[in-house]
């Protein structure tokens, strides 16, 4: 499995019908945006929602991952929400509601056909029963069909399916570890779902430290008041860096050239440990170049 080391902490989402939103998008510091076309734009909304994002893209200089959640291509809209976004040049084209390969295959079709760079991917949103139970078949589509990521959709889910889930989603943690649980053996990223209640922010941390104890690798925020709770708690904490930093040392000690396990801080360490300090030490310089990006297009006072 490839190891991309790119921090998807934050991902909040930016309504395209709302233009103020569209505007102070661009001076967050989240890991990236997703311009949402399909369920914050009601229908009569959806074609001046395009537009209006389309001119949003042509101008942003917002530093991050640029993803935009279309409308499905067999619907009314998507085609041309599919245009709009592959124009624009965007990181990435989140599908709403993926259920099938066969339908995760017609964006990722959609994509050679227009002649779309490689770099260009699409991120599945998997948020009901069908979507679920065929997840492991999704994720291992990945390598034909541009796939990079899963995303959550905890709302969704309780609503297809009539599960009303408790503050610690107990009723949805079987569904929700299935999703990670595929995400890991593809090589995939895999994000949690929104908050809703953003006023509360004890409920929304106590969320995300769950979250990344089930090993999400972040989570998809609706206010731009989450993103630095989140970047917190999925980033790597400076006790954790400095642990990395001490295996990565360890193991490069010409005294221990060639061994299995050493002893760190009272401690076995196998070499397992060290592709996972490494790995962390790659996540935390990319988030270093992400915020510094950010830095360097902030005005200087």
């Amino acid at each position: 499995m490839t190891f991309a080391p790119r921090p998807r902490r934050s991902l909040l989402f930016v309504p395209a019908a709302n233009p103020r939103a569209l505007e102070k998008s661009t001076s967050l510091v989240a890991d990236g945006l997703i311009y949402d076309l399909e369920d914050s734009a009601v229908p009569e909304e959806k074609d001046a929602a395009r537009e209006r994002l389309r001119d949003h893209l042509a101008e942003s200089c917002f530093p991050g991952e640029r993803i935009v959640r279309i409308n499905p291509l067999d619907s009314r809209y998507g085609t041309e929400d599919f245009l709009m976004a592959r124009g624009a040049g965007v990181d990435a084209m989140l599908v709403p509601k993926v259920e099938t390969v066969a339908g995760l295959k017609q964006v990722a079709d959609a994509l050679a056909e227009t002649d779309a760079p490689t770099s260009m991917r699409l991120w599945a949103m998997i948020e009901t029963p069908r979507g679920i139970l065929d997840v492991d078949a999704l994720a291992a589509a990945a390598a034909s069909c541009r796939l990079d990521a899963l995303v959550v959709g905890p709302n969704d889910i309780a609503l297809s399916t009539g599960v009303e889930p408790g503050p610690d989603r107990a009723e949805l943690l079987p569904w929700l570890m299935r999703i990670v649980l595929a995400a890991k053996a593809h090589g995939l990223a895999t994000l949690d779902g929104v908050y809703a209640d953003f006023r509360d922010a004890a409920g929304f941390a106590a969320e995300c430290a769950a979250g990344r104890r089930m090993g999400f690798d972040g989570k998809t925020l609706i206010h731009p008041a989450q993103v630095d709770a989140a970047n917190a708690a999925f980033g790597p904490s400076p006790e954790a860096v400095a642990r990395a930093e001490r295996v990565v040392a360890a193991f490069a000690d010409p005294a221990n050239e060639g061994r299995g396990v050493i002893q760190i801080d009272g401690r076995m360490v196998e070499r397992l440990h060290l592709e996972q300090a490494r790995q962390l030490l790659a996540v935390q310089a990319a988030i270093a170049a992400v915020e510094h990006r950010h830095t360097e297009r902030m005005p200087r006072p």
